[in-house]
């Protein structure tokens, strides 16, 4: 059975939404210069080669929407290749990267693009669903989060154990607020998480880690854009713990210890390691496994805590075999919450910062934290990563690498 590869990765400099770097791309043309960036560090594949495009995108609607990973390919010059637009949310391209690897496991083809793109900034509707889309039998469900957002509500308990439904189309700050109830979790220890992400983050861009693992973006005023817009130089406790909580009056989610709202992309070329050996190409890291997870919506930060366990037992490896992990920062409590529950020791624990402070295009992070995790393991001279997320909807996913070059 053939193994899947990842033979080069290229990801944007991520953008704040409204009024960043990268407000003005559109999100197929970003992502059309990253699928270009990641085949061009493979001259040695024929394109007519590749079987598939698969991007993910977490609001698949408006410039984003019309199948945009069809788009890609056909702006990409490349009519011959079909595309797919693939929607799991936080997790979509993790799903398309899973997806090209279960196809070449399976011997459907040797050559796939995992791609992904958000692009909040050109949201048709602004951040907000299409009003009157929701099932109305969420309807009570939804007045209980409102009520909680009001303040002054008990502690999250799971209302399936009253046979309620739970709240599907809950907003991502409210399940944060309680993942912090259900945990116990301080506000200081999640502004503490939050301060540490910057901080590292910081020292990555110092060091030149993250200038390794940013691919520069032209707009199209000819500017080129090669930084990330979220990090911020000397963020210290003190500063952070003066902002006010942002989705409840007695809450502890802050914007210091909350991902921002992004635009970015990135994509990945995967292959069969029977291709990249025909090729002369030495693969970056191996795909090992991959598991998606399910639980109440209402927490749904708390997705990795099954998700990670579960990629490992597909991967017949343990916990303590990992040597750096890559848990997609939506916010501290999740992030430092899962990891907690799981005994992950901090010190192998995005070891670079993460979202609260790079960010988190929904769509783009599966693809980006991939491209992070493959440069961290070879920035530390480490073999086995394993990325991870909360995905919206109550679902975890993760994914276990190892590095091979």
């Amino acid at each position: 059975m053939p193994e899947a590869v990842i033979v080069s990765t290229a990801r944007s400099p991520i953008g704040r939404a409204g009024k960043g770097s990268l407000k003005d791309m559109r999100p197929d043309d970003l992502t059309v210069q990253m699928v270009e960036a990641a085949l061009a560090k493979v001259p040695e594949l024929d394109r007519r080669d590749i079987v598939d495009l698969i991007c993910g995108i977490g609001q698949p609607a408006g410039e984003a929407g019309h199948n945009i990973a069809r788009a890609v390919s056909v702006l990409a010059g490349m009519d011959h290749l079909p595309g797919t637009s693939v929607n799991r949310y936080c997790s979509s391209s993790l799903q398309s990267t899973r997806m090209a690897f279960h196809a070449i496991k399976a011997g459907e083809g040797d050559v796939f693009i995992s791609a992904g793109v958000e692009t909040v900034s050109r949201f048709a509707n602004g951040f907000a669903d299409v009003p009157g889309t929701e099932n109305p039998l969420f309807d009570e469900a939804r007045a209980r989060t409102a009520a909680r957002a009001e303040g002054g509500a008990d502690t999250w308990t799971d209302p399936r154990q009253n046979g309620d439904l739970p709240d599907l189309y809950i907003a991502m700050g409210q399940t944060a607020e309680n993942v912090a109830q259900h945990l116990g979790m301080s506000r200081e220890e999640q502004d503490e998480f939050g301060v540490r992400s910057q901080n590292l983050a910081e020292e990555g861009i110092a060091n030149g880690f993250w200038a390794k693992d940013i691919t520069p973006v032209t707009l199209p005023d000819g500017t080129v854009v090669s930084a990330d817009d979220g990090p911020r130089a000397g963020v210290t406790m003190e500063a952070v713990s003066k902002l006010k909580p942002v989705f409840r009056p007695d809450g502890t989610v802050t914007a210091g210890n909350a991902c921002p709202l992004n635009d970015g992309a990135a994509a990945l070329v995967i292959m069969s390691d029977t291709k990249a050996k025909e090729l002369g190409l030495t693969p970056l890291a191996r795909i090992v496994s991959t598991a998606v997870t399910g639980l109440s919506p209402e927490i749904m930060g708390l997705g990795p805590v099954e998700a990670i366990p579960a990629a490992l037992r597909h991967a017949g490896m343990s916990l303590d075999q990992i040597d750096l992990f890559e848990i997609n920062e939506a916010f501290a409590v999740q992030a430092w919450g899962s990891a907690k529950q799981l005994g992950i020791p901090l010190e192998k624990l995005n070891v670079n910062g993460g979202a609260i402070a790079v960010g988190h295009p929904f769509g783009m992070t599966g693809a980006r934290i991939t491209s992070t995790l493959i440069n961290s393991l070879q920035w530390h001279d480490k073999q086995f990563g394993v990325e991870s997320m909360c995905v919206g909807g109550g679902m975890g996913m993760a994914m276990v690498l190892e590095r091979l070059s």
